[in-house]
This record gives C-alpha cells, structure tokens and sequence, in this order.
C-alpha cells in the first residue's frame, strides 16, 4: 500500500485492542513509519509501548485518516475527539459494531466521508474477512483507501450498501462462534466414540481449519468438495445421512442460527 498521504498527515487510531493491534501490526509490516500513526488508547499494552506509535500526544488537526477500533461502550469517551476532526478534509473508517453511518454523521457532518466496517476475529492472525460499506460522500478513492487498510488482516468485500451490514454481522461477523461451538461439538463426539479429550480436540481443529483452507482455494464449490469426499456407502456418506436429515437438516438449523442473530443486530441498532 502507498502511504503517502498518511506519513505525511497522519492517522488516528482511536482503541487498540485486538482488532486495533491487529491492523496497526499489519501498517508498521506494511512498511508504514511508526511515527505517522498516533494511538489514544487509555491502557495500552507493552506491545504498543513497543511500537514507536505517538501514544497518547496531541492529535494532528487533519489527518489523513481516523480509524475507530473503540468498545461501543466507549464510544461516548470518542466523541470530543470525533468532533474536533469532523468536516470532510479527514477520511472515518470505523470497526466499532453497532454505530450506523448516520449516528456518524450527526457527530462529523454530513461532509465527512465515513466508511464501515465489519471484520471478524480471524484477523487477529491476519485471516479475516471484512466487509465494507460507505456513506453519501464517500468516494471510490475513500472506499480504496479503506479497503487498503483493512486489507492489512485479510479479505475485504464491499457491500450494497450500509442495510447489508446486519446480515453480513450475522454471518461473517458472529459466524467464528458457531465455528468454535462446532468445534467444541466435534471434539465431544470423538470422545463419545472412544478417544482421549486432546486427541480429540486435536483432530477437530485441525479438521476444521484444513477443511475451510481447501473450501477458500479450491475451483470446485463446497458442495462438489462434499460430494468428492463421500463415497457411496461409506463412512461420510453415513454421518452425513444423520448431519442432513431432514426436516431441513444442518442447512435449516444455521439458517435460523443466522437469521436470529440478524434480528438482534437489528434491535441493537435502533
């Protein structure tokens, strides 16, 4: 990524927790000056101490970019620094679920270019997938820039627009606990069939992980990597038979798993 603009303006990062630690490791790889990035983060670790980043100094007037990486429940703690950059010379790329673009606005501006953001926790190991949606004025040089960034801790998708984020919450989002729960369900099976708790527990995350890294590079589609994998008659075959029964089987049951942490994503948002 060119950082041009930012070493020499700046960017602001507003918390930095995992997600934020996450994306500044990924910058100061990237071969951004430690210097140009200044953090406001009230406990930083000794990682950060570490970085050479400004911490906690006084902030540019217009940098380059703010990026929000702040607890929802911190918001509020965020505001005055916010407002203080508002006004449309400064690009806002936020990661803080649950805050809408137009809550945003009536912070900033209406003329502030704003992007949202929704990763996911496998971007702590650069694996994630994050999804991106902007407002009104925000161009397609601003929503480069954004991905740009983001790309630092994995794939970055853009969206229809900010009424997909929800949906995208609901899966991508929350989707890593159903992963882990499945996990968790897989390693209680093994046991149930004989084996010793680690070897168990081994042998599903490994499943797991190997098997979304071969469905994420393979030309054939998930379904046909099933079907490939089950040979008529045999073992996969008849776990699968109990996985997919019906009434609508595993297909069903994450449907509705999705659908309703898309119906809480919405209550929180009003």
């Amino acid at each position: 990524m060119d950082f041009g603009d930012i070493e020499s303006r700046g960017l602001v990062l507003l918390g930095c927790g995992k997600m934020g630690s996450a994306l500044l490791a990924g910058w100061l790889g990237e071969g951004l000056a430690p210097a140009a990035v200044h953090v406001v983060d009230p406990h930083p670790s000794d990682w950060l101490k570490g970085t050479g980043v400004a911490l906690n100094t006084p902030l540019p007037a217009a940098p380059a970019v703010v990026l929000i990486a702040v607890k929802p429940q911190m918001m509020a703690e965020a505001l005055p620094i916010l407002q203080m950059m508002g006004g449309g010379a400064t690009l806002f790329v936020t990661v803080a679920a649950g805050t809408t673009l137009a809550t945003y606005e009536k912070i900033l501006g209406p003329t502030t270019p704003i992007v949202r953001a929704m990763p996911n926790t496998p971007a702590a190991i650069g694996r994630g997938i994050t999804a991106i949606c902007g407002n009104a004025v925000a161009t397609a040089a601003h929503l480069a820039e954004a991905e740009a960034l983001l790309s630092a801790v994995g794939q970055v998708v853009r969206l229809e627009g900010e009424h997909q984020m929800d949906a995208v919450t609901a899966l991508s989002g929350s989707g890593p606990g159903y992963v882990f729960h499945m996990i968790e369900a897989m390693a209680a099976a093994g046991e149930a069939v004989g084996l010793a708790p680690d070897l168990a527990m081994t042998l599903a995350k490994a499943t797991v992980a190997g098997a979304g890294a071969l469905a994420e590079v393979a030309e054939e589609s998930p379904a046909q990597l099933r079907l490939a994998v089950t040979s008529p008659g045999g073992t996969t075959a008849a776990g699968l038979a109990v996985l997919m029964a019906e009434p609508g089987g595993l297909t069903d049951l994450i449907t509705r798993t999705v659908a309703a942490a898309e119906a809480r994503g919405k209550e929180l948002g009003k």
